[in-house]
């Protein structure tokens, strides 16, 4: 997430760019977490060949909860002949730690961290009042309960 954005809870944007949706997760992701972004989640999968990256880089902890949502999510995506990737695992020592102790690190693809980063500030010049500090409703920018945002 850009550095000043407000975390509310857990879920930030989603951004589309192109046939890739991006979803930014911050905070916990526990068992609240877990169940709330669940829908939302299958939704995302739920569709033929959903190409979906999860942008961790603001996610402070994640516990057994947080990583079966991450497996489902890519167990559906898989099963539909999609791909979910993560990003922003790099900057987020608690999700890096939780990925390799159980070993299913290697079942993720992992996005490096300035590729996402790079994608979402090309998105932003695009639409100029993207810029930061700027209000306005902008296409295909959502907060997880799919309201439109700025």
């Amino acid at each position: 997430m850009d550095e000043g954005q407000d975390c509310r809870g857990f879920a930030g944007r989603i951004h589309e760019t192109g046939a890739v949706t991006v979803l930014e997760l911050c905070g916990e992701l526990d068992i609240f977490a877990a169940g709330k972004l669940s829908e939302r989640l299958d939704d995302l999968t739920g569709h033929r060949r959903p190409d979906l990256v999860l942008d961790l880089r603001a996610v402070t902890f994640i516990d057994c909860a947080g990583l079966s949502l991450l497996c489902r999510a890519r167990h559906r995506a898989r099963e539909r002949g999609g791909l979910l990737r993560l990003a922003g695992v790099a900057e987020s020592d608690s999700v890096m730690r939780l990925l390799r102790l159980t070993g299913v690190g290697e079942d993720f693809v992992i996005v490096p961290d300035h590729v996402v980063a790079d994608a979402l500030r090309a998105a932003r010049r695009a639409v100029p009042d993207l810029a930061p500090g700027r209000a306005g409703v902008i296409v295909g920018v959502t907060d997880i309960a799919g309201t439109a945002v700025g």
